[in-house]
C-alpha cells in the first residue's frame, strides 16, 4: 500500500484543556477599607470537536498528527477578573466519518455533512474565585476553587464512504469492471484475486440528468466477518449503502451458493444490513444465451431481485441502473437526508446501525498488514 494514499483507519490521542483555577484574592486600594474579595473565575479549557469538511476524502492528513490538545484556561485575577477560555481544537474529517474509544470500542459520534461538529471531549470548567463565596456570616473568604482536570482519550475514526449502492461479491467478480464502466472512475483492473486494495467511488449518469454514487470494495472470501481476507477492513464501507448490488459470475457452479455465502457475512459483520435493499446481478453473461438465463433464474433467489450484465458487452446495464434507481427511490428504502435541517427523530430506516467494537476488532485492525495478503 506504500503507493496509496487512501487512508480509511486512524487512531489519535485526544486531550481537552484544564479549568483554570479561581482568585483568592482581596482588594486593596489607597482609601478602601475592608475592600473584600474581588477574586475573578478561571477560564474553561478547550474543548476537543471533529468537524466535517468535504475538502477531505481519506484521514491520511491525521496519520500525521496523532495528537490533538486543547489549550487549557487562563487563571482569575483581581477586580473580579475571568480566566480567559483555552483554545478550542477541531479535528477536520472527510464526512462519513464515525469514532470509537479505543479502549473500550464505545461508539462516541458520527459526522454525516459538511460543516458538522460534533463534541469528542469536554474541558474542564474553570473554578470559581473568592467573590462567590462571600455571605454575610464570612465577609472575607481566603479560598477558591481550583479549575477542573482535563480529559483525555485515545480515539479510533474510521472512514465509511458515502455512497447510494454498495457492490459486494467475491474477488474478480467483476465489480471494478463494471464501476469503470458505468462512470468516470478508473479502478485498477486485472485477472487476479484482491486487484482491488482499495474502495473506490463513482458517479453513475441515469435518465434527465440524474446520477447516483456507487461504491467498490474489495472482494469479500468466506470467513471475511473474522477477518480472512480484506473483507473485515472494507466492509464497514457498506454499513452506509443505502442498497447492496451482490455481484455472482455467471459461470459459477451454484449461484444461489454463493450469494447465500456473501449474505451470510455481511449478516455476520452487522446484523443490521439486512434490513437493507439488495439486487443480485450474473455478471460475465455475454457467453450465455437465452435459454440458459432461463434455465439459471429458476435456480435464483426469489425474495431479491436479479438481472444478468456483462460490463464488457453491455448486455443488461441499462435494465441494471432502471432496476438500481427504482429501488433507490423506493417508498421502503428513502436515505437518510443528511442535511442539518433534518432532526434526528425523522431518520429514515435505512439510518446507519452503529455497534460497539470489541477489543478483538481494535487489536485485529492495528495490527492490519497488506504485505502479508
Amino acid at each position: 500500500m506504500a503507493e496509496s494514499n487512501f487512508v480509511d483507519y486512524v487512531t489519535i490521542c485526544c486531550r481537552s484543556g484544564k479549568g483554570g483555577r479561581g482568585s483568592a484574592h482581596l482588594h486593596r486600594a489607597k482609601y478602601v477599607a475592608h475592600g473584600g474579595p474581588d477574586g475573578g473565575d478561571g477560564g474553561r479549557g478547550g474543548h476537543v470537536y471533529l468537524r466535517g469538511n468535504h475538502n477531505y476524502w481519506t484521514l491520511l492528513h491525521l496519520r500525521y498528527e496523532r495528537h490533538v490538545f486543547a489549550g487549557n484556561g487562563g487563571d482569575g485575577g483581581q477586580s473580579r477578573s475571568t480566566g480567559h477560555d483555552g483554545e478550542d481544537r477541531y479535528v477536520d474529517v472527510p464526512c462519513g466519518t464515525v469514532a470509537y474509544d479505543a479502549e473500550t470500542g464505545q461508539y462516541l459520534c458520527e459526522v454525516k455533512y459538511d460543516g458538522q461538529v460534533a463534541l469528542l471531549l469536554k474541558g474542564g470548567r474553570g473554578g470559581l474565585g473568592n467573590w462567590n463565596f462571600r455571605t454575610s456570616t464570612r465577609q472575607t473568604p481566603r479560598f477558591a476553587q481550583p479549575g477542573e482536570p482535563m480529559e483525555e482519550r485515545t480515539v479510533i475514526l474510521e472512514l465509511k464512504l458515502l455512497a447510494d449502492v454498495g457492490l459486494v461479491g467475491f474477488p474478480n467478480a467483476g465489480k471494478s469492471t463494471l464501476l469503470s464502466t458505468l462512470s468516470s472512475a478508473k479502478p485498477k483492473i486485472a485477472d487476479y484475486p484482491f486487484t482491488t486494495m482499495e474502495p473506490s467511488l463513482g458517479i453513475v449518469s441515469y435518465r434527465e440528468g440524474r446520477s447516483f454514487v456507487m461504491a467498490d470494495i474489495p472482494g469479500i472470501i468466506e470467513g471475511a466477518s473474522e477477518g480472512k481476507g480484506l473483507g473485515l477492513r472494507f466492509l464497514r464501507h457498506i454499513e452506509r449503502n443505502s442498497l447492496l448490488l451482490f455481484m455472482v459470475p455467471g459461470d459459477t457452479e451454484d449461484i444461489k451458493k454463493e450469494y447465500g455465502i456473501l449474505l451470510n457475512e455481511v449478516a455476520t459483520f452487522n446484523p443490521g444490513m439486512l434490513d437493507k435493499r439488495r439486487v443480485l446481478a450474473i455478471t460475465k453473461c455475454d457467453l450465455l444465451d437465452e435459454e440458459l438465463m432461463s434455465m439459471l433464474s429458476a435456480n435464483l433467489p426469489a425474495d431479491v431481485p436479479h438481472v444478468f450484465i456483462s460490463s464488457i458487452s453491455g448486455l443488461g446495464l441499462t435494465e441494471l441502473k432502471d432496476l438500481l434507481w427504482s429501488e433507490l427511490n423506493s417508498e421502503s428504502n428513502k436515505m437518510n437526508d443528511l442535511s442539518p435541517t433534518v432532526p434526528e427523530d425523522i431518520a429514515s430506516q435505512n439510518a446507519m446501525v452503529h455497534r460497539d467494537k470489541t477489543v478483538e476488532e481494535i487489536e485485529e485492525l492495528e495490527d492490519f498488514d497488506y504485505e502479508e495478503i
